[in-house]
């Protein structure tokens, strides 16, 4: 009997590692998530049961170095729809770690051979922005929120959003204020 994948870890997941993912994507320090993901590599090789209580430093040790050919993105959406977690000989089939990584990965794969394949369908995820199981969407409540939100809508937000028309009577008398010695 095949596994499954549990729906709610991997958006809990893919969640954590996005998160984290752009916590250290800054312009600023472009090299920052790489950097991280250095680190965080060597340390999950060193002691891979650190992945009991963060588990998604493994899908961001990984971002941007696991590939899937066209073939496998097929595989890969069937298995998320169908909930069905890939057995070993066909998961490894289905990517393509970087050389460097491979250490890593044989590491996981020895320590915890499932949390190896729930990241790499966490990657997947990412990079292809899709949710682990969505469900039947409602259409009807979908329009009810849209027609109710301008009937939400606080006008005091308007000078915070950059909606400032003047009040009909508004009298700028005091716009000019200044104290003494101030701008003389």
């Amino acid at each position: 009997m095949s596994k499954t994948f549990d729906k709610n870890r991997l958006e809990a997941l893919k969640t954590d590692a996005y998160e984290n993912i752009e916590s250290y994507n800054d312009p600023d320090t472009p090299k920052a998530l790489e950097k991280f993901t250095s680190q965080i590599k060597s340390i999950l090789q060193a002691d891979p049961k650190m992945l009991h209580s963060v588990p998604e430093y493994l899908p961001v040790a990984l971002f941007g170095r696991v590939k899937f050919t066209p073939e496998a993105n097929l595989k890969w959406s069937g298995w998320l729809a169908k909930n069905t977690m890939p057995v070993w000989d066909e998961f490894k089939t289905s990517v393509a770690f970087n050389n460097a990584d491979l250490p890593l990965v044989k590491t996981i794969r020895e320590f915890n051979e499932d949390l190896l394949i729930e990241s790499c369908a966490v990657l997947f995820m990412l990079n292809h922005h899709i949710a682990a199981a969505p469900g039947p969407r409602n259409t009807e409540d979908d329009e009810d929120d849209d027609s109710d939100e301008s009937s939400f809508r606080n006008d005091a937000d308007d000078d915070y959003e950059g909606n400032e028309d003047e009040e009909e009577g508004y009298d700028n008398q005091y716009d000019e204020i200044t104290f003494n010695r101030e701008g003389r």
